[in-house]
């Protein structure tokens, strides 16, 4: 009895070990499959964090689809500083399962630095000077003619501005915002390949080496691209943005002179996150509330817009003291406005000097130096809607009048020609 009481004890005690090794073994395996897991998330989370990889073209040769650009907050060493975990994938992430081409929602196109230099002649044709560095025109293989602006050696933003704006041009898409085709980073190279607006920037064509007088359907036309880009930025985009550096040297204009909103380099969402950068912008276009408080709004940019309105108008440099004529203008002859005295002649001629007249009170209601007292950009936008349709009704109205003119000169010259056809009494 004692003998099958020891062996029943016996026997329990190996089914209780055999269950403890089966449960380790159980544990285990759980343990390495998580460890696995983690690691192979760990890795990418990395590849997300630090690399940016941009989709290849069309094939034509141009473009790599392998290499890939960071995107780090501070642009100094992108590889070892990437985005806060909060910011990580905000614009890229990969899609696919293709491990030779992978895809990026950016969709931008990366070209090699040898075709760069083809299509520019070495980079000799070159459009103008910006804060980034040289702009060059190139002629791609296929035929494109494309802008390629490169960082300057001695710039020293010029990073960060390359990484903010591929960055955003990546999700901001509008008819009135410069279209970002490629980029290349190589050879200790940064550069944008946009596309080409023929006509070049508005500072050039007000008062530059490509002057020219531009008609009040023209700069109207103009007016109301600009306020078309700049609201979508503040209230089409999400999250919004502000473009930072509004001026008229950054506004492109294409082959029928259709204005494009461009250089996004010091542009920021409008996420506030408790910090503060030093002064960033031009002379001539900075909000003072701004340059006293060091905060930079909407309502900023809506400042810049309207110098730049002012500009349309005047055609007067804001670095050559625009400001001080505005201020003139604005207290007039007893108290009045009168903004005749500094409106370019070419605009005080007919009907039209009336329009211009509206036109220069919304831009003096955007520079208004109390933030809050300037209206937002979809009003602005709204104003100049307005006045290009009070501007088509009465290009219509005076083509009906010219066509009656017409139809009743030819009348009159069929009634003349009946006339001769008539045989004079006693021929």
């Amino acid at each position: 009895m004692v003998d099958r009481t020891k062996l029943a004890a016996v026997v329990a005690a190996a089914a209780v070990g055999a269950a403890a090794v089966a449960a380790a073994l159980v544990f285990l395996a759980i343990w390495l499959r998580r460890k696995r897991g983690s690691v192979a998330a760990g890795r990418t989370r990395s590849l997300e964090s630090s690399t940016a990889t941009l989709r290849a073209g069309n094939g034509n040769g141009s473009v790599d689809s392998s290499v890939s650009v960071s995107v780090s907050e501070s642009g100094a060493d992108w590889a070892h500083n990437p985005l806060p975990a909060g910011k990580r994938v905000a614009f890229w992430g990969w899609r696919g399962a293709d491990h030779h081409a992978p895809l990026s929602v950016s969709g931008i196109p990366k070209y090699h630095y040898k075709d760069l230099q083809k299509a520019t002649n070495n980079f000799t044709m070159i459009l103008g000077q910006g804060s980034f560095g040289p702009v060059y025109k190139a002629v791609m293989a296929t035929g494109e003619v494309v802008a390629v602006k490169a960082l300057a050696s001695d710039s020293s933003q010029g990073e960060r501005e390359f990484q903010t704006e591929v960055i955003l041009l990546s999700r901001l898409h509008h008819r009135n915002l410069v279209n970002l085709v490629g980029y290349c980073v190589e050879k200790g190279q940064h550069i944008l390949i946009y596309e080409f607006m023929s006509n070049g920037n508005l500072a050039s064509l007000l008062y530059g080496d490509n002057k020219r007088s531009l008609t009040w359907q023209e700069r109207l036309q103009i007016a109301h691209d600009v306020s078309h880009g700049i609201e979508y930025l503040h209230e089409g985009a999400v999250p919004p943005v502000i473009h930072r550096d509004l001026k008229s040297a950054n506004i492109l204009l294409d082959h029928s002179m259709r204005a494009k909103v461009a250089d996004f380099g010091l542009s920021k969402e409008e996420v506030f996150d408790g910090s503060k950068s030093g002064l960033k912008g031009t002379y001539g276009y900075m909000d003072p509330d701004y340059i006293t408080t060091n905060k930079f709004t909407k309502k900023s940019d809506v400042y810049s817009f309207g110098i730049i309105l002012f500009e349309l108008i005047t055609a007067i440099n804001p670095q050559q003291g625009l400001m001080e004529y505005i201020d003139l203008a604005a207290i007039g002859g007893e108290g009045k406005v009168d903004w005749d005295e500094i409106l370019d002649k070419n605009l005080l001629e007919g009907s039209i000097a009336e329009e211009v007249r509206v036109l220069a009170d919304v831009a003096y209601r955007c520079i208004n130096r109390s933030p809050k007292k300037r209206p937002w950009i979809s009003e602005v936008s709204q104003a100049i809607s307005r006045l290009r349709q009070r501007q088509m009704t009465l290009q219509r109205s005076e083509t009906r009048t010219v066509l009656r003119r017409i139809e009743h000169q030819h009348v009159e010259l069929s009634d003349l020609a009946g006339m001769r056809d008539i045989t004079p009494v006693g021929a």
